[in-house]
This record gives C-alpha cells, structure tokens and sequence, in this order.
C-alpha cells in the first residue's frame, strides 16, 4: 500500500476570502483530505468550510496539538498515512510548524519517513520581512520576548546589539493584546537610530507596514491594540 503523506497547509492571516491569498492548489488539496492535525478545532473548521463549503464537516477527524497536547498522544497522529490516507496540518493563521506547535509533527513524519508536502501560503514572518526595507539577506525570528519588565528590557538591548554586531535583522511578535505596551517599551529602550519596522493586519485592508527610525516613531501615534502585528529592529 502507497504511504499517504503529511500536507502543510496554509490558511489565511485574517477574515479575508481564502482565495485572495491563497493559490487554488491549497483548496484542491483540502477537498480531498480528512484527517487534519490543529492547534483550535473551531477556527480550523471555519477554515475549511470556508475555502470548501461542500466538505461534509461530520466526516472530519480532528487532532488537537496545543502545549496541553503530550508526546505519547501527538505520536499517533500520523498513523492513517501507513493506511494510504493523507493527513494535513493546519496553523491557526498562515503557515503551520512557523511560530505555531505543528514543528514536532513534521519531525515525527520524518522520522516514520513519511513525506512532507509544504503548501504555497501567507506568512506574516516573511511577508513583513519582505516589506520592511531591513536585511533581508540576513534576519533572525526570535519570537516572543519576556513578559517580565527588567528581562524584557534586556532582550530588548540584547537584540539591538546582535543586530549591530552581525548587520542582523532581528524579528519578533507579542500577543495582540500587549503590543501597545512593547511599542512603548522599545521606543524607550532602543537607541533613537535605530530601525523599527512595525507591520501590522497583513494581507488585510487595515493593512499598515511602516519602517522608521525610533527618533521618528516617537512623534508617531499606532493603535496596535489586539491587532496581529510583526516587529523588526535593525542596527546599522
């Protein structure tokens, strides 16, 4: 029997029509699979209804790989795939196994030599990458900073230092909810040179992407609010 293969698919990066952002082969691919590994089941049936509204939602089978989620259960997630079936890994925004949990399932499809399929898809990392203007050529995503204010500071410093030492752009994120508090925390702790790309609603049409110094930002007023949002920092 033909060992059925791991799809990564892409979703999009808001509310936005499936198909504005994503290719055609991403739906096709859809249609035809069952069996989907996600990080929240309600998001990634909306998902997949939307983009395939004839897909019978009952007929679905749904695993769940959240930080809740052991090794010992994620471990047979794959097993349909020795059955013939294909199964997909969805993120709950643009592409799986980047800044999103699904790394261990494709690691464990390598390891039972199952083949990985990656999907043409959004990701916020690199699209704000692309837009930024900093150094594409050589960049670092860091994800998350600390949430403690003094550790936060010094990764803060940490990072514009690495930036200066290697010409590295240096790229993280914040939950939504606290992204007023780290725009403030960088333009208080960055060198008034330095860059900082701020790209926030990507692909969406409250879409902003804006790089300027630190000195300028701050004669800036943003509402970064609960809004999905990309920064980068370079040194020059």
């Amino acid at each position: 029997m033909t060992k059925g293969s791991l799809f990564l698919i892409p979703t999009t990066l808001g509310g936005n029509e499936p198909l504005e952002v994503l290719p055609l082969s991403v739906k096709q691919i859809v249609e035809k699979v069952n069996i989907f590994i996600v990080e929240n089941e309600k998001p990634a049936r909306r998902f997949i209804k939307k983009i395939t509204p004839r897909k019978s939602q009952p007929d679905l089978i749904i695993f769940i790989l959240d930080k809740f989620t052991s090794e010992l259960e994620s471990k047979s997630y794959l097993d349909a795939c020795f059955e013939g079936q294909n199964v997909g890994l969805l993120s709950d925004a643009g592409v799986p196994a980047i800044a999103d949990p699904g790394a261990s399932i494709v690691m464990l499809a390598h390891q039972k030599n199952i083949k990985v399929i990656p999907l043409v898809g959004p990701s916020s990392i690199l699209l704000a990458m692309m837009s930024s203007g900093l150094n594409g050529q050589n960049f670092a995503f860091n994800g998350y900073l600390p949430i403690d204010k003094s550790e936060r500071k010094r990764a803060i410093k940490d990072l514009e230092k690495t930036s200066k030492l290697k010409n590295q752009s240096q790229v993280f994120i914040e939950t939504p909810y606290r992204n007023d508090k780290l725009f403030i925390d960088l333009k208080f702790n960055l060198i008034p040179s330095t860059y900082l790309c701020i790209a926030v609603d990507i692909t969406l049409t409250t879409e902003l992407i804006k790089t300027l110094s630190i000195n300028d930002w701050k004669m800036q007023k943003i509402d970064l609010h609960k809004r999905p949002c990309i920064f980068i920092i370079h040194k020059h």
